[in-house]
């Protein structure tokens, strides 16, 4: 992987002048060095969405052992470190600026933290001018205890998700969510692991990143918020979880990260992360966001015959299909799957497209679904 210093203009000349071309996005690479400097060096309204995994500032006080003795691994590293809360306030609101700045004006942003810092982060956004959206707790599955027995275990990590303003018309696939729960809204409280066994990265026996994130978490972030092609910026890119679900998920990405050491286990995760096929790609769209298909349109193509039968879900109710693609059924003037099947119900409406039901290859299926296949043989 190449490592991107600055993107560069290119100049293109024609026979009267010379023009200079926009910045060239640095896609899909990492910028080595301080994340607030490297951004600065981006073009204005340039990113879909930035994923931002900032230091915590734990103000940690001497080492964490276990009541056995052993040595339990915390986030030691200077990068974490920050002389006051003042210090800290300050850098936040430096590199959250150089992020609104970057963003589309419909873009988002997540910030990820605890305790020891949403909280201040949460303010210094609104005080920017974001626009929060939900704050989302990451409920760790196997969380590490408190050895000490002080205070309660810290099981949970908080992230806030802001737009550019509150009239931003932000990206939220909020189908391909309720899909991705078993079809019942996904709710702002996440139950996932911690990063342990194979996932987690090491480096001489040790772990590559203290604090490295789940795949899961950024695949459910990425999968949620941007669409397929976006650009994600993350400013403190460490081993590269985002840039490998980006990959993954079909999203352009650009990291910024100052530690050698990190870098390089990032550059080869993500060399080694494999992209899902296009097929795969594909994800339950909103229906406002979903292409419109009429019934008849899968009468013409030959997904469902003129003669066909169709019935209600307990066959209390049938209708049959027309050659123009409408319906007809005894006692009732024909009409479209909607206009007959609220007819037949004594109802002031109906959804056809999941009222109606067919026997297809062996089952029955309602005739939504043969629209959900039809679509996705119209895009490939």
């Amino acid at each position: 992987m190449t490592i991107a210093v600055k993107p560069r203009a290119r100049a293109l000349r024609t026979r009267d002048e010379a023009i200079v071309a926009a910045p060239v996005l640095p896609l899909n690479r990492i910028l080595r060095g301080d994340c607030i400097a490297e951004m600065r060096a981006l073009p204005s309204g340039s990113i879909d969405m930035i994923f931002a995994d900032p230091p915590y500032n734990l103000q940690l006080g001497g080492d964490l052992a276990r009541p056995d003795g052993s040595h339990v691994e915390a986030v030691t590293d200077d990068w974490d470190k920050f002389d006051s809360f003042a210090a800290y306030d300050a850098f936040t609101r430096e590199w959250l600026a150089e992020a609104r700045r970057l963003l589309k004006p419909n873009g988002s942003i997540w910030v990820i933290g605890s305790y020891h810092n949403i909280f201040r982060v949460g303010a210094i956004l609104q005080d920017l001018g974001f626009w929060i959206l939900n704050d989302i707790v990451w409920r760790k599955a196997n969380p590490m205890p408190n050895f000490k027995g002080t205070r309660f275990t810290n099981a949970h990590e908080t992230l806030i998700w802001a737009a550019k303003s509150e009239k931003a018309k932000y990206t939220f696939n909020y189908r391909a969510m309720k899909t991705l729960n078993d079809e019942l809204q996904m709710r702002s409280d996440w139950v996932l692991p911690i990063c342990s066994g194979q996932e987690r990265l090491k480096r001489n026996g040790a772990k590559a990143h203290p604090t490295q994130k789940p795949e899961a978490l950024l695949y459910r972030v990425l999968l949620s918020t941007t669409n397929k092609g976006d650009v994600v910026l993350d400013p403190f890119f460490g081993t590269g979880t985002t840039g490998a679900v980006a990959k993954r998920l079909g999203r352009s990405f650009i990291g910024c990260e100052r530690e050698d050491a990190y870098i390089e286990v990032a550059e080869e995760r993500i060399a080694a992360a494999l992209p899902l096929d296009e097929s795969a790609l594909t994800t339950m769209q909103s229906k406002r966001t979903a292409p419109k298909v009429a019934f008849g349109q899968l009468v013409e193509a030959g997904w469902i015959a003129p003669g066909t039968r169709l019935f209600d879900k307990k066959h209390r109710l049938s209708a049959t299909v027309r050659a123009d693609g409408s319906l007809a059924a005894d006692g009732i003037e024909s009409g479209s799957i909607h206009g007959v099947g609220a007819k037949l119900q004594g109802a002031p409406s109906c959804n056809g497209w999941t009222f109606w039901h067919l026997e297809h290859e062996g089952e029955i299926k309602p005739i939504d679904a043969l629209r959900q296949r039809y679509l996705l043989a119209v895009e490939d």
